[in-house]
């Protein structure tokens, strides 16, 4: 069935104000999720903070649920958190690392979780080694299997990164981390949204997301997902009252679900909004939803070239981000110029992905994410505009 772009448009009040191929950055949410958050914080503040929250604990449960159905696991397996950086760190900092322990990751990996290894390494002696590509630019899954011993004691990797349309190869790696029995930390902030995930087929121990991205939900949410094999063997490096349960002047116990990596306070209008996020998404369907904005990018890919523009995209598999660059065009000035036409873009640059940009010797990029409320007619004033300023046509 043809995938029904008038009415994502007419629930996306945005499309009626810009162009918005910045949904790798934040995405346009539908009215349903601003709506929703709109709501309850009119709610809470008729009736209390502590009084809504109990009003809507139904709710809460069937935002984990919906988290749940998005990622292939159970609600028991999903913590939900303030932003992708915090899920992920909350397992990160909660794995004990020893000198000569080796942490494997891919040269696609983004900036937050690097630094994280570094500041690891620095501090307990481990090792962060970097798995090459392939030759079609995604991570060497042969590579990786080579480099596997007693001392791998975590395999993290991207799935999606920032600067480029690659989709890692995440299920070939989980196959490699489950038969090594090695931890297996995904970060899927890129992907959730735009690529149809299911845990059990990824074999991942814990997956990371935010909403602002593909999901199309509020800033400020996220969502962690936690396999009970893992969960059961790790403390979360912070606690409080409501990741545990103070038993005794002197006695504490962990609550046994993916909540241990949780914190009592949070915006119950932005989890909300995320649940309304995740279910509109979920109805969509994530393969529809795939198939569209992989298509989409593949259009963008194929005409930037054609205006002579340098795309820098790489992997079997490829995603909604597009990365170019002009030659002798800063890419600061495309954004600027393409953002005086109402068109949004962002910059990738050497700072978010230093193993890449390095490797590649990659210039500041131009980013272009599309989701699948974007028409082709909106790429053609993209690349039309590109021309013009860029270019210095008419």
């Amino acid at each position: 069935m043809a995938f029904d772009v008038d009415r994502a448009r007419r629930e996306t009040p945005g499309c009626a104000e810009v162009v918005h191929f910045n949904n790798a950055g934040s995405a346009l949410p539908p009215a349903v999720v601003t709506d929703t958050v709109v709501d309850y914080l009119r709610h809470e503040a008729l009736v209390g903070g502590y009084e809504a929250a109990a009003e809507a604990s139904d709710r809460l449960d069937a935002v984990y649920a919906s988290a749940a159905r998005l990622v292939g696991g159970e609600p028991d397996d999903i913590a939900l958190t303030d932003n992708a950086t915090r899920s992920w760190q909350a397992i990160f900092y909660a794995l004990p690392f020893a000198s000569g322990d080796r942490i494997l990751t891919s040269r696609a990996e983004y900036a937050s979780n690097a630094i994280a290894f570094l500041q690891v390494a620095k501090r307990t002696g481990a090792v962060v080694e970097v798995i090459g590509d392939d030759e079609s630019g995604q991570l060497d899954v042969e590579e990786l299997r080579r480099r596997v011993d007693g001392d791998v004691k975590l395999i993290a990797i991207s799935h999606v990164p920032t600067q480029g349309g690659l989709v890692n190869p995440a299920e070939e790696i989980g196959a490699v981390a489950e038969a090594a029995g090695i931890p297996y930390l995904l970060d899927a902030c890129q992907s959730a949204g735009q690529v149809d995930l299911d845990v059990t087929r990824l074999k991942c121990d814990a997956l990371s997301t935010t909403g602002r991205k593909y999901l199309r939900g509020p800033r400020g949410t996220g969502l962690l997902y936690v396999h009970p094999r893992l969960r059961e063997r790790l403390e979360p490096a912070m606690l409080d009252l409501h990741s545990a349960t103070w038993e005794s002047p002197t006695e504490y116990v962990v609550d046994p679900t993916a909540k241990r990596f949780e914190v009592w306070e949070r915006d119950f209008a932005a989890v909300f909004g995320l649940g309304a996020a995740i279910d509109y998404a979920l109805g969509w369907g994530l393969p529809a939803i795939e198939t569209r904005v992989a298509a989409l990018a593949a259009t963008l890919r194929e005409r930037l070239a054609g205006a002579g523009a340098r795309v820098h995209d790489v992997g079997a598999r490829k995603c909604g981000i597009v990365t170019f660059s002009v030659d002798g065009t800063p890419a600061a000035e495309i954004k600027a110029r393409l953002a005086e036409a109402n068109v949004n873009t962002s910059i990738s640059s050497r700072t978010s992905a230093q193993f890449d940009f390095t490797a590649r010797d990659l210039p500041d990029m131009v980013r272009a994410s599309v989701h699948y409320y974007n028409t082709e007619a909106e790429i053609d004033l993209l690349v039309d505009k590109l021309q013009t300023r860029a270019f210095g046509g008419a």
